[in-house]
């Protein structure tokens, strides 16, 4: 089986910074064609440098918690490319909230974001991977591959992340029961669940707080702090060929941190 994504068209949501970023860029490395996809399209446009009207690269700028503007992404991606074959729903939102405030809405923010929008992307993405097999007369393979983006909190109960962990074990639900669902179309579905990652955020965490990198890694196996290049690579696996027999998996790129007591392991 082959890693390659050559050629390929992938849509990325939550594409203008951190692992979303670095992602569709990996991507664009090798060789597919990628709709980098976010609500902040001053940040798309410093991010992606050089003519995007053709080539391998263009962007969307939307809120795709509205229904309308999922249709539109994909419309705009069709126009482009003709085809998608890759999602990687990165769009996602952390909320740190106290559980005992009812007047607090993190929870439901959280489902709305993390959980409902991959989930109508994917409907929608999986409903245009459908018809072009059945366009193309493809009876056989896999048609395409969608690849969510959760995170260990989903087996962590931090009670400051309370609305993170429950939106992000809902979304690794979603993507067990997507996969069982889109199975018989040829589709796979399947997770990455990251620990701490090096991006953009966690950098200015890391400054703000100076024993927030002791406290991560003294807490993680493998000792250090993961590159949003890891996690990239791990997402090509999961929407290439290699993984072809692979669907509704969850796979965990964390240094091993989950593995240890779950009090010692909630620095997140």
């Amino acid at each position: 089986m082959s890693f390659s994504i050559s050629g390929k068209t992938a849509i990325i949501t939550g594409a203008a910074n951190g692992v979303g970023l670095a992602i569709g860029r990996h991507f664009v490395a090798k060789g597919a064609n990628v709709m980098f996809a976010d609500m902040d399209e001053k940040r798309l446009q410093n991010e992606l440098d050089g003519p995007l009207d053709d080539g391998p690269v263009r962007y969307f700028a939307g809120d795709l918690r509205k229904r309308l503007t999922i249709a539109n992404l994909l419309s705009a991606t069709i126009s482009a490319f003709d085809r998608v074959d890759i999602l990687v729903n990165c769009s996602r939102q952390v909320v740190v909230s106290d559980p005992l405030n009812p007047l607090s809405d993190g929870v439901s923010k959280l489902l709305d974001q993390n959980l409902m929008t991959p989930l109508r992307v994917s409907q929608a993405v999986a409903k245009r991977m459908i018809k072009q097999a059945e366009d193309d007369g493809q009876s056989e393979g896999c048609i395409g591959s969608i690849v969510n983006l959760s995170s260990i909190a989903a087996q962590r109960s931090n009670p400051n992340l309370m609305a993170l962990s429950v939106s992000t074990a809902a979304l690794d639900q979603m993507t067990r029961s997507f996969a069982v669902a889109m199975a018989p179309s040829r589709i796979r579905v399947n997770s990455v669940a990251f620990g701490s990652v090096m991006s953009a955020s966690l950098k200015h965490a890391l400054k703000e707080d100076t024993s927030l990198r002791e406290n991560i890694t003294r807490h993680t196996p493998l000792g250090r702090i993961a590159s949003a290049s890891e996690v990239a690579e791990s997402v090509q696996f999961l929407a290439s060929d290699a993984s072809g027999f692979m669907t509704g998996q969850i796979v965990t790129i964390d240094g091993g941190r989950t593995l240890l007591d779950p009090v010692a392991a909630l620095a997140h």
